[in-house]
């Protein structure tokens, strides 16, 4: 976390530097690193009369509130200061009409914004047509990710004699979780972190793609996973509430369905799979014309038409 905080402040000088002599008219700032270098570039625009496109791919400090709780004082003072970026800029895009609305209401902003989905790298990847029965995770095992719910709900579909398989990638905080699991239940295999094309061959391999997110933060952030997950062929499972941006986003565009964050309903769903009496027939497979929009020339493009 201190080698992060350092890294983010030598970014932020970094930033100001390159703008003090560069000159630039237009600017394009992301929420990453959050708050700070969107303040900077905010205040810069007053004095040197540039414009500058704030993309909010995430709504902080709110985001990480919901991992780990800020000083209440720190709290406040962090949203002030990113309210004023969002009310000083030319341009505003964000993820979803839920961001939208929060951005909106918290702010005051009075700027149009324009709704754009983030990109996924298109991986050559052989998808398999016959993929495996079971699920496959990649990506990060953090905080919202529900991985407590998905190990006591794995244990127990196991032990009441589920055959289903159960794979995952990645690291994070509750890694340790899933490689403890993984060498206690035979359904579990657990390969670390792994390059994206590993990561992308992992998930095509199998029929569904597990996606756990705690229902708050799916108010300040959109799961980043969701496009490689669309891209990659699978079928989505959604772990939150059914009315949560990301439940009703995989309803609306047919690539899965959503169960809510509660064991018992995991593992009855884990059965129903498993002895296919569960109706999955409506989730889209032919995903062309949903791909494009991940994109990455799709995206730029979006983008430029924003900026320019």
């Amino acid at each position: 976390m201190i080698i992060r905080i350092l890294d983010a402040i030598f970014f932020s000088f970094w930033v100001l530097f390159c703008i003090l002599i560069t000159r630039p008219t237009n600017i394009y700032i992301s929420t990453d690193p959050p708050v700070v270098v969107p303040f900077i570039v905010a205040v810069l625009s007053r004095i040197i009369n540039i414009k500058y496109t704030y993309h909010i791919q995430d709504i902080h400090p709110e985001a990480t509130n919901t991992i780990k709780k800020l000083n209440l004082n720190l709290f406040n003072f962090l949203k002030k200061i990113d309210n004023f970026s969002i009310r000083n800029a030319n341009s505003l895009i964000t993820l979803n009409e839920e961001m939208k609305e929060v951005i909106i209401s918290r702010s005051n902003t009075t700027n149009k914004i324009s709704i754009i989905e983030n990109p996924s790298i298109i991986l050559k990847t052989t998808k398999s047509k016959e993929k495996k029965r079971g699920f496959s995770f990649t990506g990060n095992l953090g905080r919202p990710q529900l991985v407590n719910l998905l190990v006591e709900a794995i244990n127990e579909y196991e032990k009441k004699g589920g055959i289903l398989e159960f794979v995952f990638a990645g690291g994070g905080i509750f890694s340790k979780d899933i490689l403890r699991l993984s060498k206690i239940n035979p359904l579990v295999t657990y390969h670390g972190k792994v390059s994206s094309t590993d990561a992308g061959s992992i998930v095509s391999s199998y029929e569904w793609a597990l996606l756990p997110i705690e229902d708050e933060i799916t108010r300040y952030a959109f799961p980043s996973k969701i496009s490689s997950y669309v891209c990659s062929g699978a079928k989505i499972l959604t772990i939150c509430s059914e009315n949560t941006s990301v439940a009703k986003w995989v309803k609306s565009k047919k690539v899965g369905i959503t169960v809510n964050p509660k064991v018992e309903e995991l593992i009855n769903l884990f059965f129903k799979l498993e002895k296919n009496i569960f109706d999955t027939s409506f989730i889209e497979i032919d995903r062309k014309e949903l791909i494009k929009i991940f994109q990455m020339d799709v995206f730029v493009k979006k983008i430029e038409n924003k900026i320019f």
